[in-house]
């Protein structure tokens, strides 16, 4: 027998709202520095390959497409949080809650599949460095970013079109955005099928995506196994270093948040996970791509010595 239920106009996102007054000031003060932080460090890979012409190769083109996912989807999740930790106004319309639903999962899904092709560039570079040009021509790279952009379009339609036109019996959601199993919770009918699509292509981008990524790993270490020389597996090695740590972040927090028991998936461990992987690795990124990259500080080092000669000659 199903419940009775009411037409919803709007949710309440009770984010972190059962935490001290004190406490959210502080809450409101450190997502505003990691969203700014994003969004200036970002932007500013984004504008350094878009300038500088040392960096117009397929791995910063990729690069600066996973630069702008990250803005995107942080964007699409911080600023509403925001205005909820510093008010007391936590509701967001029914129209805005599928909105942001859509726009989550569409670039989370494609920032796991730009990864996994960047993955492929850098075996590609490695293994095939003659080739590298015609392999992974323009055409290719502007084909795997639109596909991957495309596979977020499907999954995000998939899963936002199943979760709001069920009947719901409340309003109030317990996270600080319209995540898709908080919102399936307060549906009255059945969500077994919901559940099972949200299983099949979780399963289906996170394995497709994690197997491309360690095939093609595992052929960059053959190949660079049968170098002799040790400064030339070095230099090998270093270009796959920030691209690596990247896939490791962000590939280790979502199996930690949807593959622990449900004994320990609680409302607060789900809340400070979902900070980590909606806000904290998109700040990585540029950071991981900048500290750990020399093409990019050398880039910057050029860019920042141009400006300040064309200062001085004014």
């Amino acid at each position: 027998m199903s419940r009775n239920y009411t037409l919803v106009t709007q949710f309440i996102l009770l984010g972190f709202s059962d935490h001290p007054e004190e406490l959210q000031a502080i809450l409101f003060l450190m997502f505003l520095v990691i969203y700014i932080t994003t969004v200036a460090g970002n932007l500013g890979i984004i504008l350094l390959i878009k300038f500088e012409s040392h960096l117009h190769t397929p791995m910063y083109f990729f690069l600066s497409h996973l630069s702008l996912i990250d803005i995107c989807y942080s964007s699409s999740i911080t600023p509403k949080l925001l205005m909820g930790t510093a008010s007391a106004v936590k509701s967001i319309c029914f129209f805005a809650c599928a909105v942001q639903m859509y726009l989550f999962v569409m670039f989370v899904v494609a920032e796991s599949f730009l990864l996994a092709a960047m993955a492929y560039d850098r075996y590609v570079a490695i293994c095939n460095p003659l080739l590298y040009s015609v392999i992974m021509s323009r055409n290719v790279c502007i084909f795997l970013v639109l596909s991957c952009y495309l596979w977020g379009i499907i999954c995000a339609l998939v899963h936002t079109i199943s979760a709001f036109q069920l009947p719901f019996c409340g309003n109030i959601i317990n996270h600080f955005f319209c995540d898709v199993v908080p919102v399936l919770t307060l549906s009255c009918s059945d969500t077994q099928l919901n559940k099972m699509l949200l299983f099949i292509f979780a399963t289906f981008v996170e394995s497709s995506t994690i197997i491309i990524i360690l095939m093609s790993y595992i052929l960059i270490i053959v190949c660079v196994s049968k170098i002799h020389s040790s400064k030339g597996k070095y230099k090998a090695f270093s270009t796959c270093a920030s691209h690596f740590t990247a896939i490791s972040v962000f590939h280790v927090t979502i199996l930690l948040i949807y593959c622990q028991p449900n004994a320990i998936h609680g409302r607060d461990s789900n809340r400070i996970t979902s900070v980590f992987y909606t806000m904290v690795i998109p700040m990585l990124n540029p950071l991981i791509y900048s500290l750990r990259n020399k093409e990019v500080k050398g880039a910057f080092q050029r860019l920042v010595k141009r400006k300040v000669f064309s200062l001085s000659t004014c």
